[in-house]
């Protein structure tokens, strides 16, 4: 769900300095916009069979508010900057309920009304910092994750300066959103890492209680501010707090209740990948800059191998603890900076999981997932876990099970998980670089920081191919692949994606060896040098396209009619309303009868040759006189049905039409 952070991505498989410890905060300007076009690849309204050449995403102007665009079979319906309180921060995941859009922000969370897509309105601007503030919704309860040492229970703005602190929130606030207007903290539950990330299951069996999954990343925290956090590994206490995710039980009447029920160990077996490391042109300049870096006595740690330069905020952050250390106050001494050269590596180590002191022999694998996408309509989660994509049993909501664990040496940091409609299919996210850094540049592997994409046949995953963002991107244009979710078009795969500076971009992979993108919105770079910024995420939602702006604030889209999508088969996808949506807490799509949706399947026969050009004619014929009112509609509709499973025995995409015998079939019930 977004970038590598200190406080809470420290154990990460990042195998960058700046990615895995450091934040940049782009400060942006504060006044609401609306979409004025700079550039456009479509801009007489005429659609591109084929994707532009050359491609307008290369070379686009940069700007924070003015930079140039790039749009193909997308329409831009609004950008809207953050509210004031939140123009100087970090937006990140999103969540929706109703007409209302939750954007989680490191500062807090903001609330927008989206009635009105083209004009996106402010209810709430909620200011309680943490990071990363990922959200989900359900009902009248909003969840907010928090890791960080400086996040607080009161929300208070001004950090925790304590070691140990009882005013510390590390874990998931839950809040009554009832009046959108006013919401109520009523319940926090805290854990022993953190909540990095998180997902809602609402189990169809069980109506009383929803769970949250909790992926923590962080350091485990000291048992005197937290009982029975232990930081030892399972192997020397097996009440770790390592190795392992928790599961807390919310009853809906009582959210104050909510609290930690499971904590299931589901990396237990796995060791260590192999890893890819950067490329060779990232190594060199890594050289450089390293020794630069000495020679003005800035701070050093090896990394996986590779010796990297500490951010100035994290050895001002060591420093400030050794200082405390030893009971003194003000600015460090020469004998404390010392005592930091001496002891970095060790905390280096620490802090992404490494033992010194360990046995030669395999390395354990991750010790927590960054994401865990649940979808219980087929009672599977996907987790993205450091090292490994999890196929997970999650029957039993408390107690999930692994089945099964793929691994990929072309991946550094499994991300996120989607599945396609059936769970025939799952994707994985690399976040190569953490979010932070410029992975999508020429001469960047197409295989690294991308999706891949495996079949799922019972417990078994098959992988199938790799997708990544076509477009090369600068050197100062974080961009890797990112937050995404599928888009109701009947009888495909199709699903919109963020890529940070990369924009967006919507590809299929209904044919899961050969994905391809079929529409894209990108802006050129935040500033002139590299800044975090970008798309967070990309969610379809009851029509729309929401992407999270990390500094810009909140973009809407429409998906445009084109050679690959009709406007049928987006029509079709409209019917598809949801009361509440949360992306990794996935719900399947089920299509209502329509007009729309049995034109959408002989679009698509039309397209695959399916059926012959006369039979798409007469069909589609018979459907507009039945939808015109046609005296004898139900017989019309009921003879074409028959006619339809007829016709499938003679088709070379007899799925495809069996599929629309049924969408006919049910308009003449």
């Amino acid at each position: 769900m977004s970038f590598s952070h200190p406080t809470r991505r420290s154990s990460s498989l990042v195998p960058s300095f700046a990615a895995a410890l450091a934040v940049v905060v782009f400060a942006a300007a504060c006044a609401p916009s609306t979409y004025q076009p700079t550039t456009s690849v479509n801009p007489t309204g005429n659609l591109s069979v084929i994707p532009p050449t050359p491609d307008p995403r290369v070379g686009l102007r940069g700007g924070a508010y003015d930079a140039a665009e790039a749009v193909w079979n997308l329409r831009v319906l609004s950008e809207t900057r953050p509210s004031e309180k939140f123009a100087a921060g970090i937006n990140s995941d999103l969540a929706f309920i109703g007409n209302y859009v939750f954007q989680g922000s490191f500062s807090g969370y903001q609330v927008w009304d989206i009635s009105n897509p083209r004009q996106p309105v402010l209810k709430t601007g909620y200011v309680c910092p943490a990071s990363q503030s990922d959200v989900s919704v359900y009902r009248n309860l909003l969840f907010v994750s928090g890791e960080d040492l400086g996040a607080r229970l009161d929300c208070g703005t001004q950090g925790v300066k304590d070691t140990v602190s009882k005013d510390r929130l590390r874990g998931i606030r839950i809040f009554d959103i009832s009046d959108i207007n006013n919401p109520r903290n009523v319940g926090n539950v805290q854990t022993c890492r953190g909540s990095h990330t998180h997902s809602l299951l609402v189990d169809p069996k069980d109506p009383a209680n929803v769970y949250v999954y909790v992926s923590g990343s962080s350091g485990v925290r000291s048992p005197n501010e937290l009982a029975g956090c232990v930081k030892l590994s399972p192997d020397q206490d097996p009440n770790s707090a390592l190795f392992r995710i928790e599961v807390i039980k919310v009853p809906l009447a009582h959210p104050e209740q909510a609290a930690i029920v499971t904590s299931p160990r589901i990396f237990t077996g796995l060791t260590a990948p192999a890893r890819h490391g950067e490329t060779a042109l990232d190594i060199a300049e890594q050289k450089k800059e390293v020794e630069a870096a000495k020679a003005r006595g800035a701070y050093t740690a090896v990394i996986f191998g590779q010796e990297q330069v500490a951010p100035d905020f994290f050895v001002a952050q060591q420093l400030k603890a050794i200082v405390q250390a030893r009971g003194g106050t003000g600015a460090p001494t020469a004998a404390d900076s010392a005592t930091l050269r001496r002891e970095l590596p060790g905390i280096v180590a620490k802090l992404i999981g490494e033992d010194p002191s360990a046995k030669p022999g395999p390395r354990p694998g991750p010790s927590q997932c960054h994401d865990i996408t649940l979808y219980p309509a087929i009672g599977r989660a996907g987790g993205a876990c450091g090292g490994y994509g999890l196929l997970l049993d999650i029957s039993d909501p408390a107690h999930p099970v692994r089945l099964n664990a793929a691994a990929d040496s072309n991946f550094s940091y499994w991300h996120s998980a989607t599945f396609n409609n059936d769970g025939s299919k799952v994707l994985f996210s690399d976040e190569w670089g953490g979010g932070m850094q410029p992975k999508c540049r020429s001469t960047d592997p197409r295989e690294w920081g991308a999706d891949a994409i495996f079949t799922v046949s019972g417990t078994a995953m098959q992988f199938q191919s790799y997708y990544k963002l076509p477009a090369p991107q600068t050197k100062v244009e974080n961009c890797v692949a990112h937050n995404g979710s599928l888009i109701p078009i009947p009888g495909r795969d199709i699903m919109a994606q963020a890529w940070y500076q990369g924009g967006i971009s919507v590809f299929d992979w209904t044919d899961a060896a050969h994905p391809r993108e079929i529409a894209f919105f990108d802006r050129g770079p935040a500033d002139t040098t590299l800044k975090l910024s970008g798309s967070w995420s990309a969610y379809w939602y009851n029509g729309v396209i929401v992407s999270s702006e990390i500094t810009r604030g909140l973009d809407v889209f429409e998906l445009a009619p084109s050679a690959f999508v009709s406007q049928n088969e987006i029509d079709a996808a409209k019917t598809v309303r949801f009361d509440y949506y949360n992306t990794q807490g996935q719900q399947q799509f089920v299509w209502p009868p329509s007009f729309a949706l049995a034109r959408a399947y002989v679009d698509q026969l039309e397209r695959s040759n399916g059926l012959a050009p006369s039979r798409i004619s007469s069909v589609r014929q018979t459907l507009t006189t039945a939808e015109g009112g046609s005296a004898n509609r139900q017989s019309a509709l009921s003879a074409l049905a028959a006619q339809l499973d007829a016709d499938a025995s003679a088709s070379r995409d007899a799925a495809k039409v069996r599929a629309l015998a049924a969408a006919v079939g049910n308009l003449a019930r």
